[in-house]
């Protein structure tokens, strides 16, 4: 009896350990103050992010001026920045993180390691990675 509820243990952890859904705090990384929470939903097996609240309030209207597609112009806030990640293995890949700051679109990978997501956007074999915490809400 002891095998199979240890079985049973084992066979959850991967997927609990990879839950990306949820509420994440985003780190500015030149200050290290929380910067935004992104809501990052699954549906069909498709992640998406979008930003559901801004520290700063005085970028709360803040608008995307810089960026070059659909959301040209459209509040930052309620703005879908993650797109299209698609679940491999323990990883999430294949969909695009876009920087709000300066409208660019990078190719995106998530992951979770030790409760906090890993956001590594990249071009060819250029990176950055953000680390962001879950939040509370």
């Amino acid at each position: 009896m002891r095998y199979i509820a240890f079985a049973a243990l084992l066979a959850t952890l991967p997927i609990s350990a990879q839950d990306i859904a949820g509420r994440w705090v985003t780190i500015d990384d030149n200050t290290g103050k929380q910067r935004s929470v992104v809501e990052v939903t699954v549906k069909d097996g498709i992640a998406t992010g979008r930003i559901v609240e801004i520290f700063d309030k005085t970028k709360a209207d803040k608008t995307c001026e810089a960026c070059t597609d659909d959301r040209k112009g459209k509040k930052v806030l309620g703005m879908d920045i993650i797109r299209g990640m698609v679940q491999d293995d323990d990883e999430w890949e294949n969909g695009t993180i876009m920087d709000s700051d300066n409208g660019k679109v990078y190719d995106c990978k998530l992951w979770v390691e030790n409760g906090k997501l890993q956001v590594r956007g990249y071009i060819a074999f250029f990176f950055r990675t953000q680390t962001w915490i879950r939040g509370t809400k």
